[in-house]
């Protein structure tokens, strides 16, 4: 069947829907190795609240941009696009195929499609100064701005993303140009041929699968997690540290939230995360759709099949 594989794999969807382990049975089955496509995943130290792969999960098959960086260090979307493509490039010198496995869809498309990248270097006083915009006037000021000089760009980009917000303001003053215009699609050579499975479930699953996911985080040790990182020196005002969970269990070190409070607004918001997501991949027609409500293996089994059903009919 080595023969009718795509060159690159893809497995995508929503958060909670069993991405890594149906990517993991899929690597072991075909000779694969994973390129991680989660923003969250590349940073050290932020493990639990990551969803990140575990030790054992790491030791069945190799996966590649994990643990690249620490939550202090700036990592962009042109970066990903660079260490990705050199991992597909060294996994396929060693005739292993490379399955890209995450949910961060600009970071699939990026690597999928291949479109430029702004070569605008951040702007730390520019950053500072629209974050504080952000706080003052809110991001649904800063998206209004942006709707006027990138329609295109706001139109993709929830009110609510004041990083993303934030980062396409910042490439327009820097270079003069639209974001959306350096996002342009570009042939996918360096790629080659792609297989996009998205993975989903009914919603009522889902958000079950996503409220339990958070509150066996927390028995894991998330909040000690973040206190660890704290503790560290790393700023509670630093981009990793404001992301999904860590934002508000950060108040909870502080004393500002109560702990039950704090589950409930990550759970809250970690839905509506998966719902942006689902349009977000819902966008690209590539995508083959699979029901992942029977688990792991059932899912790995009924991608395997479509791909056999492939060579069959080749």
């Amino acid at each position: 069947m080595r023969d009718f594989l795509p060159e690159v794999l893809a497995v995508v969807g929503p958060t909670a829907t069993g991405k890594t382990e149906v990517g993991i049975l899929l690597a072991e089955a075909l000779g694969g190795e994973i390129v991680s496509a989660d923003c969250m995943a590349v940073y050290r130290g932020m493990d639990i609240g990551t969803a990140k792969p575990t030790p054992e999960q790491q030791q069945r098959v190799r996966f590649h941009l994990i643990d690249v960086c620490n939550p202090d260090e700036p990592f962009s979307v042109a970066r990903f696009q660079q260490m990705a493509l050199e991992a597909i490039r060294q996994i396929r010198q060693r005739g292993s195929l490379p399955l890209v496995v995450g949910g961060t869809g600009l970071y699939v498309k990026a690597l999928l499609d291949g479109f430029h990248i702004p070569p605008a270097a951040a702007d730390e006083a520019l950053r500072q100064q629209l974050w504080q915009e952000a706080k003052r006037e809110g991001s649904a000021a800063l998206h209004a701005r942006l709707k006027e000089v990138d329609p295109l760009a706001a139109s993709r980009i929830h009110p609510n993303d004041a990083v993303r917000i934030i980062r396409a303001l910042e490439v327009y003053q820097l270079t003069g140009r639209p974001i959306s215009e350096w996002q342009r699609r570009q042939p996918p050579a360096e790629v080659g041929r792609v297989r996009r499975f998205g993975l989903t479930m009914p919603r009522e699953l889902l958000y079950r699968r996503i409220n339990e996911r958070v509150e066996r985080m927390i028995a894991q040790g998330w909040l000690d997690e973040v206190r660890r990182l704290l503790e560290a020196g790393y700023a509670p005002n630093l981009p990793a540290m404001r992301s999904l969970g860590y934002g508000e269990l950060v108040q909870v070190v502080q004393g500002r939230r109560d702990l039950s409070e704090a589950i409930a607004l990550i759970q809250r918001e970690t839905r509506r995360f998966a719902k942006r997501q689902l349009t977000w991949f819902r966008a690209d027609k590539q995508i083959e759709w699979i029901d992942a409500s029977q688990g792991a293996e059932e899912t790995a089994k009924q991608i395997l099949q479509r791909l056999r059903s492939e060579q069959e009919h080749t």
